[in-house]
């Protein structure tokens, strides 16, 4: 469950970063938002492999 809080502040964070860089034309909170969506994907491929690591030891 760490790492879906982790997820849940990286998405709040990038969400805030995507507002700055669309709505304001802030560039580098462009690069700030690319850098919060690698985060995410790197979490969220750690925990789908998590999860696929206990649904088979349940086997």
């Amino acid at each position: 469950m760490e790492k879906i809080t982790e997820l849940k502040a990286l998405v709040e964070t990038a969400e805030k970063e995507a507002q700055a860089f669309y709505e304001k034309n802030n560039k580098a909170a462009g690069t700030r938002l690319r850098n919060a969506l690698q985060e995410i994907k790197v979490i969220a491929t750690d925990l789908r492999k998590d999860v696929t690591e206990k649904k088979n030891a349940a086997k």
